[in-house]
């Protein structure tokens, strides 16, 4: 009898796919297949019902179990796949009692949230990094984005359960812990004392001292308090690598988009950055095509690239979400927006070329994450030459870079 998890999307979802992995052993839930949902593109939706269908081909017997934001946000149209056996709502696929229920649709309304359960994970399997849940859900309303709808209101971990949890997989052998939320600078809104992302890292170093390395995952550039600003200088532990939720580089698409920031606060933000730490790599999610994007706004994204130093781009044509504002506004011709997204990866690229060739003859810290790849502290790919220990912190030299990544020889 085997369990398979089928994780698409966040971080996010990694850490609650281990947390369902617990539940639906502890439930004797066996020969099954769990698909845990995403629901920012179609694309992702996409993805998901053709694991559903393949899965099903390879083995009709087992019960195949859809949950994740998609399943969330509509439940019905994923229960009517062949082959599925169960739909989990997102609050639902994370409690014990929902493993044990037989009933097809579990799925409550998650506006209704007003708070977030921890929970203690041992490990990630075969990952060499761990994501750490610390925030859920989001206030805000983008007219492009269809999350808080599948995600709820933002709820934020307690420091103490997030200590709790860092400090157990810190002792499982954890080089590496992730922050992940879905608005992660929101963290902290509705605990008392209203504490900011800033205060919940340092005081997380501070309690687990052992740990090696935090990174976070992706940040809103309007949003960085100022106690994080002042990790970023002085913490070592912290790593260089930041983020950011940037989406546009023209004032006018962000505000119809409904973001919390222009384009200078994404400019100040890197340019702050690398005043407190020379060595930080930038990364950026970009969203190409909007609706009303002229070439003129796309040109502003495009030279945003250089402008701000963005080295690291994950770029999405702009895909519709039925329910949201911008889905009511024609769209612009897909191929359009396909050209305009290889434009900016393709700007990306030269950039993230550019920094890794500039590595060569540098040494670094590279977390192993296999024995023959990893990521060093900037999040740069790294090629080992020799084998090295998965999981391992493996300082190395850097010998030679091209557009994937950097290779070099442990030390």
């Amino acid at each position: 009898m085997s369990l398979d998890i089928l994780t698409f999307g966040c971080r996010l979802n990694a850490f609650e796919s281990e947390v369902m992995r617990g539940h639906a052993e502890a439930a004797g839930l066996g020969d099954a297949v769990i698909v845990n949902t995403c629901a920012v593109t179609a694309e992702a939706e996409r993805q998901a019902r053709q694991a559903i269908r393949r899965a099903h081909r390879a083995d009709p017997a087992a019960k195949i179990i859809v949950t994740g934001c998609a399943a969330q946000i509509d439940p019905a149209a994923w229960s009517s796949i062949e082959g599925v056996a169960r739909v989990l709502g997102n609050a639902e696929k994370l409690t014990p009692e929902a493993w044990r229920s037989e009933a097809p649709v579990l799925v409550a309304d998650i506006m209704q949230l007003r708070q977030t359960a921890a929970h203690l994970i041992e490990g990630f399997g075969t990952r060499a990094r761990a994501f750490i849940e610390v925030q859920q859900g989001c206030d805000h309303r983008c007219t492009f984005c269809i999350i808080p709808y599948g995600r709820g209101p933002s709820r934020s971990i307690p420091l103490g359960a997030v200590v709790e949890q860092v400090r157990t997989l810190v002792a499982n052998g954890y080089n590496e812990v992730v922050l992940t939320g879905v608005d992660l600078t929101s963290y902290g809104a509705d605990l008392p004392g209203a504490p900011k992302l800033g205060q919940l890292c340092r005081r997380l170093l501070a309690a687990v001292p052992d740990l090696p390395r935090l990174r976070l995952s992706s940040i809103d550039p309007a949003e960085i308090d100022d106690d994080l600003w002042r990790l970023l200088e002085s913490e070592p532990r912290l790593m260089p690598h930041l983020h950011l939720s940037v989406q546009a580089g023209s004032d006018l698409i962000l505000k119809r988009m409904k973001r919390r920031h222009l384009r200078h606060h994404v400019i100040e933000a890197a340019a702050r950055a690398r005043a407190l730490r020379p060595d930080i790599a930038l990364g950026a999610d970009l969203i190409a095509g909007f609706p009303t994007e002229t070439e003129a706004h796309f040109a502003e994204t495009l030279a945003l690239v250089d402008d701000a130093g963005l080295d690291y781009l994950h770029v999405f044509p702009f895909s519709a979400r039925k329910g949201t504002p911008a889905a009511r506004i024609p769209a612009l011709p897909m191929a359009e927006r396909r050209a305009r997204a290889a434009r900016l990866r393709e700007a990306g690229a030269r950039r993230a070329e550019a920094r890794f060739r500039a590595m060569t003859g540098t040494t670094v810290t590279a977390l192993a994450e296999t024995e023959t790849a990893g990521h060093t502290e900037t999040f740069a790919p790294i090629r080992f030459s020799v084998p090295v220990t998965p999981g391992a912190l493996v300082t190395a030299r850097i010998t030679g870079a091209d557009a994937t990544g950097v290779t070099a020889g442990a030390e």
